[in-house]
């Protein structure tokens, strides 16, 4: 759709519905009072953070006839680049965020009003409050410790993160590089947040308190030093580190850190990864994934509807909207949709939570840690 036929499409909407459109508040529309209102508006333009976007997209087309999903998939640092140049621009591209990294998105998009919060009032009473603001949380993802459990078959080659900094696993543990990916600098954010829990964890693995290299501050900077020190491989993309951890038919596998959700496609890829649960202090972290509307929507009415359908039905799997996420290593908000089967149950989990706040605090400056050990 062009420039011109975007802005006649919106013109005819407010002219065909102007009660709503101009003055009732969409945010409190059920799905049903929504549909017409996005039917009239014909499409909706979600950014999203992963694949399983395109089966929502065929998913949703299949509910709504007569709204055309376009979505497009790319990572939580390129969205927030992205929607930050646009607006800058004075483009209206995307309708719906649905974005990781909550850290930045929350200062640097949600902060400027770049893009407001949504929250379908049929799930309201289902989630907890910090699930609902700043903004909607879908899910809970993860950036944890995964191994090969084909070679591995009586669990997990490491029970403690600090045998990542030994001889034995030079050369052999693998992430995509923090300065690349944002969820993976929340994960050594988080690192360092943790700094006591490092140190205890060092003492239970060496024998002794943990002594600190000139310059550095905790705990948790020195792990990070010495993991870079001991030949850490930095990749591209989760899917190298899937490929290099669980591919079948290896004898000595690295181990890395990536999606728990990511097993999903072990058997379409030819992988055996599995996750690393018996870890201490943590095997890494689990952080919502978000939903938001861009303050610039062009379609707003299909933007909520989007969301709506994100949230998943009454079901305890969450139907059609949700199926895509219904794998172990996801774990909905919703506490009405029960926990994928094969999970580690979410009280079992080791992973930290991240709190975004403090994250924000110090992330610059571990991003800077990590700049100076490349």
């Amino acid at each position: 759709m062009d420039k011109k036929t975007l802005l006649l499409s919106t013109a005819l909407v407010a002219l065909a519905f102007p009660a709503v459109a101009q003055d009732q508040d969409l945010d409190i529309l059920s799905a049903e009072d929504l549909l017409p209102l996005a039917q009239a508006e014909g499409t909706v333009t979600v950014y999203a953070f992963t694949s399983r976007i395109a089966a929502v997209e065929a998913a949703f087309e299949a509910a709504y006839p007569g709204i055309d999903m376009v979505s497009h998939d790319m990572s939580s640092t390129e969205q927030i680049t992205r929607i930050k140049a646009e607006a800058s621009a004075g483009i209206a591209s995307a309708d719906v965020v649905y974005i990781s990294d909550a850290p930045v998105v929350f200062s640097e998009l949600l902060g400027p009003g770049l893009v407001t919060a949504y929250v379908p009032p049929r799930v309201t009473d289902l989630l907890d409050q910090n699930e609902k603001e700043p903004l909607l949380a879908q899910r809970l993802s993860t950036k944890v410790l995964m191994y090969n459990e084909e070679a591995n078959p009586n669990g997990a080659p490491v029970s403690n993160l600090w045998e990542l900094t030994t001889p034995d696993w030079a050369g052999r543990v693998i992430m995509v590089d923090p300065l690349q990916r944002g969820d993976y600098l929340d994960l050594m954010t988080e690192i360092v947040l943790r700094s006591d829990e490092m140190a205890s964890a060092y003492e239970a693995q060496f024998g002794e308190p943990i002594a600190l290299d000139d310059g550095v501050e905790n705990a948790g900077q020195q792990f990070i030093v010495d993991l870079f020190e001991n030949d850490l491989i930095l990749v591209s993309s989760t899917d190298d580190v899937n490929a290099a951890v669980g591919a079948l038919g290896q004898d000595n596998p690295p181990v890395g850190f990536t999606s728990y959700s990511d097993r999903r496609d072990n058997e379409d890829e030819g992988w055996a990864l599995q996750v690393a649960n018996n870890v201490i202090p943590s095997n890494g972290i689990i952080f919502p994934a978000v939903l938001a509307v861009s303050s610039s929507a062009t379609h707003p009415a299909a933007a909520r509807l989007v969301i709506d359908f994100l949230m998943g039905d009454d079901s305890d799997t969450g139907g059609a909207g949700f199926k895509p996420f219904y794998v172990a290593g996801d774990y909905a908000t919703r506490s009405d949709i029960v926990s994928h089967p094969d999970a580690v149950p979410l009280d079992e989990f080791v992973a930290w939570s991240i709190d975004p706040a403090a994250t924000a605090e110090i992330r610059q400056d571990v991003g800077d840690l990590v700049l100076s050990l490349q």
